[in-house]
């Protein structure tokens, strides 16, 4: 494995979550820090341009992680963080952008991308690339997604 080095590469700047990623202590939590003010520039965009730019950043996302990890020569390395940013936006899909949504969507998403339920950590496994490396946050992305509607919806009743 190589040494990273996100501020001489553009891709390794974007996977690494513009140097979020290199944190010695939970990066891919770090990663996901630096996800919320991302979030508040995107907040409150309407339905389809949020959604729109969350599938075209997962989709750059899939290069830009597997670009970053053939650099590297990792898959996965713990600093490549871009996954955490798309499954942090796919998780605040549709919430409203109150910080309380915004810290229980933040929780919720750590849970399901550092426990893995199933089928994360199926998809976490047998998936390699850079798809492998998005696939996992995407998928944990949209468990909390569902786990956030349906505490809203259990909140409004």
């Amino acid at each position: 494995m190589k040494s990273p080095t996100p501020f001489r590469s553009p891709v390794q700047f974007l996977a690494f979550g513009f140097g979020s990623g290199l944190s010695p202590r939970a990066p891919g939590t770090a990663g996901t820090i630096m996800a919320v003010p991302l979030y508040f520039l995107i907040s409150d965009w309407n339905l389809p341009a949020y959604s729109g730019f969350v599938l075209v950043a997962g989709l750059l996302g899939i290069w830009i992680c597997g670009a970053a990890s053939r650099q590297l020569e990792a898959h996965d390395h713990p600093g490549i963080v871009w996954d955490e940013f798309v499954g942090y936006w796919i998780t605040m899909w549709a919430m409203p952008a109150e910080w309380l949504w915004i810290a229980a969507g933040f929780v919720v998403f750590r849970v399901f991308d550092i426990v893995k339920p199933w089928p994360v950590s199926v998809l976490d496994r047998k998936v390699k690339g850079g798809l492998g490396i998005m696939i996992d946050d995407v998928m944990a992305g949209v468990m909390a997604c569902a786990t956030l509607h349906l505490a809203q919806w259990l909140v409004a009743t």
